[in-house]
């Protein structure tokens, strides 16, 4: 999750073609926007100022795939500081208001358990999980992380941490 912030949008240019796709249209606005715009959006989607710097640096993208190559490249290369950078901007996945006081107590007690272990908050992206099943997929993924040593949860926390920006840049870009 995301911390909550006013999120930064591509400036929306008028266009005569109706019929070209949503992403193609939001591919368009992101290349053609001022680099400093274009790094703000980025940085919504992961809080790395290298990893934003380095995507708006290339433009401009052909499609789509190719921003979410860069985007997968760029986040390989990430610095455990770059991921450091990106993790404090991310708040752990929560529960909806409405779940039992239990289920609250229950996450709260294993971000708090994955917090002390590893020293920053617990990312997992949930593409293709319902809202019904995300809070099992949160409290399983916290608990099967926590067996793991530190070197192996930043590999995992770096993996999850380009799934949610690659689903967040899709988002970007079909101006969702």
């Amino acid at each position: 999750m995301r911390r909550p912030a006013t999120r930064t949008a591509v400036p929306v240019q008028s266009s005569a073609a109706a019929q070209v796709p949503a992403h193609a249209q939001g591919l368009d606005r992101f290349n053609s926007a001022p680099p400093a715009e274009a790094e703000a959006a980025l940085l919504d989607c992961c809080g790395s100022r290298r990893w934003a710097q380095r995507l708006t640096a290339h433009r401009p993208y052909p499609d789509l795939d190719a921003l979410l190559a860069a985007a997968d490249e760029a986040g390989y290369d990430l610095a455990p500081a770059d991921l450091a950078e990106a993790l404090a901007t991310e708040l752990s996945p929560g529960l909806h208001h409405a779940a039992p006081h239990s289920a609250h107590l229950a996450l709260r007690a294993a971000h708090a358990a994955y917090e002390s272990r590893f020293g920053h908050v617990f990312v997992i992206c949930l593409d293709g999980f319902g809202p019904a099943e995300q809070p099992d997929q949160v409290l399983a993924g916290i608990r099967a992380r926590l067996g793991h040593d530190p070197d192996q949860e930043r590999v995992v926390t770096a993996d999850e941490m380009r799934r949610l920006a690659r689903g967040r840049i899709i988002e970007l870009v079909s101006g969702s």
